[in-house]
């Protein structure tokens, strides 16, 4: 085992930018021209030397995307939490959706929004009614 991380060692600072979790937008567009690089070389040839190094850099756009991405089909619950952890928001910063008490029972799950409440979201995140629908 100490052989094989000995070679990584070797031509780590050559291919950590393309085999590293990407962490702001710049690494993430990289490993998108990596990407499309890698699928105009292998295609669709499972067996190509680099389709391996494909599903890899797949992977990691996709953990940035689940991350930091509104995934289509979300539940609206989720849609909101995910705004409010990006625009690092608090119950507190929801007050246009009625008292505490409200907002509390809309983020555990106990109240669904309503089309007031919707289009005051939509207006505060700048987002499509939709995402919460």
């Amino acid at each position: 085992m100490i052989l094989e991380i000995e070679k990584v060692k070797n031509v780590w600072h050559e291919v950590k930018d393309i085999l590293s979790v990407p962490h702001n937008e710049k690494q993430y567009k990289k490993l998108l021209k990596v990407l499309d690089e890698l699928i105009d070389e292998v295609g669709n040839n499972e067996k190509h030397p680099l389709a391996p190094l494909l599903e890899t850099v797949g992977n990691l756009i996709e953990e940035y995307e689940n991350d930091h991405f509104i995934q289509p089909n979300s539940e609206p619950l989720d849609v909101l939490k995910f705004l409010m952890k990006e625009n690092q928001f608090t119950q507190k910063d929801l007050a246009e959706l009625g008292s505490q008490g409200v907002v509390s029972e809309i983020l555990n799950g106990k109240r669904e929004l309503n089309v007031r409440q919707i289009k005051a979201l939509a207006l505060k995140f700048s987002v499509s009614p939709s995402v919460f629908i």
